[in-house]
């Protein structure tokens, strides 16, 4: 037999006891994960388990709480109302912070540092109070309504606190380090010099965005949104502190379980806002398998 067969012969050998070291490795470390498996199964698995369960205990019928959000106004409003702030606050998330975004994953490094700081400022702060703040603010004699009297714009206070408007701009404060953030660690991943290559073949500056900066920064995008939309439908805190042109389902389902004791109905309404969310990520997740499928080299 020649050496180099034997020296394949080895080299196989070689991989598979190093394989078989990483295995029991893992193995004897796999333990180390029993508290924290536990943890998510007894405070989070459990619980929802039984919410769901709550959903079809209905002492009217299996799928009375179902029936009764499908054939309720004021259920159906609700939902549609949660779904529509919450395209509306992803999308201006994703406007406003696309630009700082770009910004900041494009500065020198020591200012890079300064301005993700000031980006992370809004998470040291407590929603409770920022909300507070806003409804401070947007009030008839609050700081907006000072200003714009002030400078001459309007001749009578607007009415702002208590509306769809002021819900979305407190919520979008408050969502804009979740959409900044994805979009910064992908734009700082993106080549430069594919740009300047861009613009060697001839692509304006608007080719150049749309074409290939765009498309790149398109995993940032993805996860940003995801993060925003999934969030928002959860929102409590906001929308029950400024209120708005209508309810968010969060809302709702304190009102059921609180205040009208209905816990199979509300136990329904977070199941169906489960469910919701759990499509939602999986579209986000066909979409990014079909976006890195196509960004692969053929």
């Amino acid at each position: 037999m020649s050496a180099e067969p034997l020296d394949i012969i080895g080299g196989s050998a070689q991989r598979a006891g190093r394989l078989a070291r990483l295995q029991a490795g893992l193995s004897s470390k796999a333990w180390l994960m029993v508290p924290s498996l536990l943890l998510l199964f007894f405070l989070f698995l459990v619980p929802l388990v039984a919410i769901i369960g709550q959903s079809f205990a209905s002492p009217d019928g299996t799928f009375d709480a179902y029936r009764r959000i499908l054939t309720s106004g004021g259920s159906l409003a609700s939902l549609f109302y949660t779904f529509r702030v919450a395209v509306a606050v992803t999308l201006l998330s994703l406007i406003l912070a696309y630009p700082v975004a770009y910004f900041i994953a494009n500065a020198r490094a020591t200012l890079q540092l300064v301005l993700i700081s000031m980006v992370l400022v809004p998470f040291w702060t407590s929603a409770v109070i920022r909300s507070y703040s806003w409804l401070v603010m947007l009030q008839r004699k609050g700081v907006v309504n000072d200003v714009l009297l002030g400078v001459g714009l309007i001749d009578r206070p607007l009415r702002l606190a208590n509306t769809e408007l002021g819900v979305h701009l407190a919520m979008v404060q408050v969502m804009l380090p979740f959409m900044a953030l994805p979009l910064i660690n992908a734009m700082r991943n993106i080549n430069p010099g594919l740009m300047l290559a861009a613009s060697i073949l001839g692509a304006n500056p608007l080719k150049q965005f749309l074409q290939v900066y765009l498309p790149l920064s398109g995993p940032g995008v993805l996860a940003g949104s995801a993060l925003v939309f999934i969030t928002t439908l959860g929102f409590y805190i906001t929308p029950a502190l400024l209120g708005g042109d209508g309810m968010m389902v969060a809302v709702m389902i304190e009102q059921q379980a609180s205040r009208q004791l209905d816990w199979p109905l509300a136990s329904a309404l977070a199941t169906l806002l489960l469910v919701s969310t759990c499509v939602f990520f999986l579209v986000i997740e066909r979409l990014r398998a079909a976006q890195a499928a196509f960004r692969r080299p053929r």
